[in-house]
């Protein structure tokens, strides 16, 4: 298994991507596409199982390839989302004996997901999801990652909307509202009766109510996502004096409800769309502060005193002139948020390399039943 948790074998000389086995494991597998550089493969029976193989609760866990590990106990999910943390680590110096916590786990694995984009079939105008190894689309009737408002959406659109290529459902798990885009239209489409179309959701984390554009970014597990705000908020230990930056903020989720701990919460995000969400989010708080603009502009800018930052990027992780940033502003805390480890570890080298100690990293597990691991850092100047 490698460090983004794929499975990887040798056949006759090429390298094979095998879906649905456990390193260890001796399994028969079906070719489902071969590519220049390695072969794309699933299993089709398991000649030695693993202790750690489970029954897939989806009929479709093996073609949809959405649910990566839905045959991989939890515990053992757990576990290898942990390892490949140390595994990554272990690539640069620095950090390689940094301090991993037990992973996180979340306390749904199944429904927990607020957030699905359904691809549609062109000529029976089938919903599902495309196969990452085929390309081809693979109808579901139900996804068991997603809540049952989004199934809803799903069941009544199934050949109902042929003539669409993609649309998207997300859901406030807090609130009920329910947000479907673009228009649902094709063959039936003008006939379901669902609404869509529209531009925003409302959801709460902790119980604040947060606005959240079609465009802005949400975590997808809000329950986790609440877990994860309590775990920064106690390991800061903000005694409401700090000033805390917010970077990559989004719709302001760690700025507004960090807010009430901190003196003043500066909240930098390039989307117009989520500052304007962000600002909505924060009305009633007199010490929160969006701004628009590239973290790393407004950053490279910033010349007064700063107490904490929290650092959420993107998948492509925190740009240069953000670490460059961070070293000559010297702020006592560094929190980042990650949701891609070689970006991770490349930052917290980065990092490191300059005034600050990494004191440890906490996988959440933000997406059971896949590979992918959100984690969180911390950070502190070493004086």
């Amino acid at each position: 298994m490698n460090e983004r948790g794929e499975l990887w074998s040798e056949h006759g000389g090429f390298r094979v991507l095998v879906e649905g086995g456990i390193p260890g494991e001796s399994v028969t597998v079906e070719v489902l596409r071969r590519f220049p550089e390695y072969i794309g493969a699933r299993v089709v029976e398991v000649v030695d199982a693993s202790a750690d193989r489970v029954e897939p609760a989806c009929r479709y866990a093996a073609v949809c390839t959405g649910c990566q590990w839905q045959h991989v106990s939890y515990e053992r999910q757990l576990q290898f989302k942990r390892d490949m943390v140390i595994d990554v680590l272990a690539t640069e110096d620095s950090v390689k004996d940094a301090r991993v916590l037990p992973t996180l786990p979340s306390p749904q694995q199944l429904g927990y997901r607020n957030h699905a984009r359904f691809s549609v079939g062109r000529k029976l105008g089938e919903v599902g999801y495309v196969n990452a190894i085929t390309r081809s689309l693979a109808p579901v009737d139900r996804c068991l990652l997603m809540h049952d408002s989004i199934n809803e959406v799903l069941k009544a659109t199934q050949k109902r909307v042929k003539g669409m290529t993609q649309f998207s459902v997300r859901v406030g798990v807090g609130t009920g509202d329910r947000l479907v885009q673009p228009r649902l239209k094709g063959d039936g489409g003008e006939g379901l009766d669902i609404e869509s179309g529209g531009q925003y959701l409302r959801e709460k984390i902790l119980g604040w109510e947060f606005r959240v554009a079609g465009s802005s970014f949400f975590q997808v597990n809000t329950t986790q996502a609440e877990r994860m705000v309590e775990m920064i908020r106690d390991r800061l230990e903000l005694s409401g004096s700090q000033i805390l930056i917010d970077a990559y903020a989004g719709v302001g989720v760690f700025a507004v409800l960090l807010a009430p701990y901190a003196g003043r919460v500066i909240a930098i995000e390039d989307s117009p769309s989520a500052v304007e969400d962000g600002k909505r989010n924060a009305e009633g708080l007199d010490n929160v502060e969006m701004v628009l603009g590239r973290s790393e502009q407004v950053l490279s800018e910033f010349d007064s005193h700063v107490d904490t930052v929290i650092l959420d990027p993107s998948r492509k992780g925190c740009h240069p002139d953000v670490i460059a940033a961070m070293s000559r502003l010297a702020p006592d805390r560094i929190v980042l948020v990650s949701c891609d480890v070689g970006s991770m570890v490349r930052d917290l080298a980065a990092l490191v390399d300059g005034p600050f100690v990494l004191e440890e990293i906490q996988p959440v597990d933000m997406f059971p039943q896949t590979r992918h691991i959100e984690n969180v850092s911390f950070l502190r100047l070493e004086v």
